[in-house]
């Protein structure tokens, strides 16, 4: 009897090993991604304001990290609270992170499953992709340091609460609202505060012309930018897959194969149909809507990876991809300037991914969907437009125009990324 008790206890032993070696591996696949968001923003940007791009991406993961750790992590996951919207401050810095974590006797009493430290490092790189959703909309014209400043703020602070309400225990998830990976409580969220970003920036010079001109001002590298997305597109597989948390019993593993299924086509189901529909459109087969589209089917999926059929999957990241294109265009119609079509990608994108929900999932509110929406979008817009007004008032968050027309780089970065294109005096 004693040696089954202590089988049991190594055969538990060894399935924690698993399940927290398989949170780390696809938290730094997540963490890739932001390799790909700086590759596909460096792509789709001109090439006077690369460096910058460049800067700002390295920079944002680097705050997201530093911040999340201080304070970020113990308002999203309080040691003891009862849901609601905000924590008790009676609890907060209590979680601070520290090199505590679980030990032998508590992992075979079934009180953990995988490593405190792999928890933190896998949601430590969610909450810098939805900080890296900002970088795209706000590019070009934004100042580096004021763009750092708002970074420490939505990742110490505004993301965090929301992500509460969600996966920390607080009203939404008390009262059903689903988003398994982050549709809203990470690409909407990011979208928001992009959005809040760009309505106090401005669009670019020269964007926009007299009579509601449109005037199209190119990426500097398509190859770049393509392969950014597929670094995107490998990066989800974690983003997605790693929020079953567990792949170390039969059921569990079967599991993440489905949703790394799911979410392949949903990316390939949204990359068709923007094609289809820019070629139907614009007569063309245009590579930046076929870029975004895969991007659109990956964020409408991120909310229910589990849940759908392969065929349903494809079929909510086709719808999502046929949003994207049609939001793109409504964005300059109505001359909101962003750059990569992150807040069509992430946001509206993103609420249709969380509206999906309610397709696949019986157990999915509509009426909470819909709460969960509204809240998300509500707070982070507000709380953004908020801080980026105020650091507006301080320190200015538009670069000048003679900077602007220079390129970002040198004014911001005093170098440049391509400096074969300068003239040596």
């Amino acid at each position: 009897m004693e040696d089954i008790t202590q089988l049991s206890g190594q055969v538990t032993e060894l399935a924690y090993a698993l399940d927290t070696f398989y949170f780390l591996v696809m938290g730094a696949l997540v963490m890739w991604m932001a390799a790909g968001f700086t590759m596909l923003e460096a792509g789709l940007v001109r090439a006077k304001n690369t460096a910058e791009i460049l800067t700002k991406n390295v920079g944002l993961y680097s705050i997201a990290c530093i911040m999340f750790m201080l304070c970020g992590y113990s308002i999203m996951y309080p040691l003891a609270f009862e849901g609601g919207a905000f924590q008790s401050l009676s609890t907060f810095g209590s979680g601070l992170l520290t090199t505590a974590d679980n030990d032998a006797a508590s992992v075979i009493a079934g009180d953990a499953y995988y490593s405190n430290l792999s928890d933190f490092f896998f949601q430590v790189v969610f909450v810098a992709t939805a900080m890296s959703i900002v970088s795209g909309a706000v590019a070009e014209r934004m100042k580096l340091w004021s763009f750092f400043v708002f970074a420490v703020i939505l990742t110490s602070l505004i993301y965090p609460v929301q992500g509460f309400w969600n996966w920390g225990g607080g009203f939404l998830k008390a009262n059903g609202f689903l988003d398994f990976a982050g549709s809203g409580t990470v690409h909407m969220c990011g979208a928001a505060a992009a959005f809040a970003g760009v309505l106090l920036l401005g669009a670019r010079k020269g964007k926009y012309g007299p009579g509601g001109q449109i005037n199209a001002i190119p990426g500097c590298n398509l190859p770049l930018a393509t392969l950014g997305t597929l670094i995107l597109w490998l990066g989800w597989f974690g983003f997605n897959g790693g929020s079953e948390l567990k792949v170390s019993d039969v059921g569990e593993a079967n599991s993440v194969a489905l949703v790394f299924v799911n979410t392949n086509m949903a990316a390939a189901g949204g990359l068709v149909f923007a094609l289809l529909l820019s070629r139907l459109w614009f007569g063309k087969a245009d590579l930046t809507m076929a870029l975004n589209g895969a991007l659109a089917g990956l964020v409408a999926i991120t909310a229910e990876p589990l849940a759908p059929t392969p065929l349903w999957a494809t079929t909510i990241g086709a719808i999502g991809g046929l949003l994207v294109v049609g939001s793109i265009v409504l964005m300059d119609k109505f001359k909101i300037d962003d750059p990569v079509g992150a807040i069509s990608v992430h946001g509206v994108v993103g609420i249709w991914g969380l509206l999906a929900v309610c397709i696949t999932n019986p157990e999915a509110s509509l009426k909470w969907q819909l709460i969960g929406i509204g809240s998300i979008f509500a707070w982070v817009f507000i709380t953004s437009f908020i801080v980026w007004y105020v650091i507006k008032l301080i320190m200015g968050i538009r670069v000048s125009e003679e900077e602007e027309y220079e390129g970002v780089d040198i004014s911001e970065c005093g170098l440049e990324a391509y400096p074969e294109f300068t003239s040596a005096e």
